[in-house]
């Protein structure tokens, strides 16, 4: 398999000890986000794996949006993810 050199790291070590490469990032262009391609972004993007720039453009995001998943993972976890979870996480 054949990895296009790019700028930053091709792999990271996230804060629960587990490995991340760029081959675990949703592929660039995708439309239909559940929330552990979400959670992958999101992760990525703390991790250093890739920038926000470069995540809001590989995927066509707004920052808001981007900032929603982020403020949605850090409180609820993957769950509040889930866009059928939403509505019960926004009156909690």
């Amino acid at each position: 398999m054949y990895l296009r050199k790019g700028q930053g790291p091709h792999v990271v070590t996230l804060p629960n000890g587990t490995q991340m490469s760029r081959a675990d990032l949703p592929p660039a262009g995708t439309t239909r986000w559940v929330a552990r391609r979400k959670e992958a972004v999101v992760r990525g993007v703390q991790a250093g794996l890739l920038t926000l720039d470069e995540a809001i453009g590989r995927y066509e995001l707004s920052e808001e949006e981007f900032a929603g998943w982020e403020a949605a993972m850090s409180n609820h976890g993957t769950d509040g993810l889930k866009t059928t979870l939403t509505q019960r996480y926004r009156q909690g």
